[in-house]
């Protein structure tokens, strides 16, 4: 028996008997309506005991009480990682079966996490509906607008429970704790290096591929990483934004600057293994090194 529009609306009405008096939106439980409340009303009933945070669900409290006890009760089954939240142990598992189920309808571009396709929409509309009260930055998606609010806030609810670091997001925290784990869960298929984070390990690939993707816009000259053309650019550009404190000095890059507060600290990290005389500068040391190679070559052979 083919069931009309008509039955079918009435049977949906039937199953979903609670109403939000506000959005109209039904629920097939009291509970589940109640839950949804809150959404307009921005009641918070549960609270963390630790950091005072709040929340609107109960179960979103147990996941942000795991950011300072440290349990990870969702396993990865092909390379043992562990999460906090299944969802996040879900998402890991794309990067093993390269799923991408998060598809663009305008341009066919294909992303393994939903918000990675909502930022990449961002490029067709251009819509950022989230504001900040503060600085008025606007933003695509809300996690992010809360997440900048911390910068005008100064809150830091992640805590690392080994060094008592703090963090203003959960994802700072985690690639933090890799410090004391020593856990490096990003591998290059080339030569097996592991890294910590997924950007370094791509940035790595690149030795091997010797891909260049950032171009400078006045001499097009190419580079394997972003900074290393923002620090190209300012050959042009005359810039330089890393000075000294003692003398004022300025330099392109902030290694340059760290170099050059040795001359007035004094410090001297490279230091030569066969006889303990220290330098300023890893070449210095470098070449140093050359005044031993050659007396023993001379020695091996011996010419004086």
């Amino acid at each position: 028996m083919i069931m009309t529009s008509k039955m079918a609306s009435k049977s949906d009405t039937q199953k979903k008997s609670y109403l939000c008096e506000i959005c109209g939106s039904g629920f097939t439980r009291n509970h589940d309506m109640l839950r949804h409340m809150r959404t307009h009303t921005g009641e918070k009933p549960y609270s963390c005991e630790i950091c005072g945070s709040s929340f609107t669900q109960k179960q979103s409290m147990c996941q942000h009480m795991r950011t300072h006890t440290g349990e990870k009760p969702y396993s990865c089954e092909v390379c043992g990682s562990s999460f906090t939240q299944k969802q996040s142990m879900l998402q890991h598992m794309r990067t093993h079966t390269g799923e991408k189920p998060y598809t663009c309808k305008k341009c066919g571009s294909s992303f393994t996490l939903k918000n990675n396709l909502l930022r990449h929409m961002q490029k067709h509309t251009g819509d950022k509906p989230h504001s900040c009260e503060v600085c008025g930055s606007s933003f695509t998606l809300k996690n992010n607008m809360l997440r900048h609010m911390r910068t005008h806030t100064g809150e830091k609810p992640y805590f690392c429970e080994i060094c008592g670091s703090c963090f203003a997001r959960n994802y700072d925290m985690s690639l933090h704790m890799r410090t004391h784990t020593g856990e490096k869960p990003y591998s290059c298929e080339v030569c097996a290096s592991s890294f910590t984070q997924k950007q370094n390990m791509l940035q790595h690939k690149r030795t091997h591929t010797g891909e260049k993707p950032y171009s400078c816009d006045i001499c097009c000259s190419s580079f394997a990483e972003k900074r290393n053309m923002l620090d190209h650019m300012r050959t042009h550009t005359g810039e330089k934004p890393y000075s000294c404190e003692l003398c004022s000095f300025s330099f392109v890059q902030k290694q340059h600057m760290l170099r050059h507060m040795r001359t007035h600290t004094g410090e001297k990290p490279y230091s030569c293994e066969l006889c303990g005389s220290s330098f300023t500068q890893k070449q210095n040391m470098l070449q140093h090194m050359r005044t031993h190679t050659g007396f023993i070559k001379r020695t091996l052979t011996g010419i004086k």
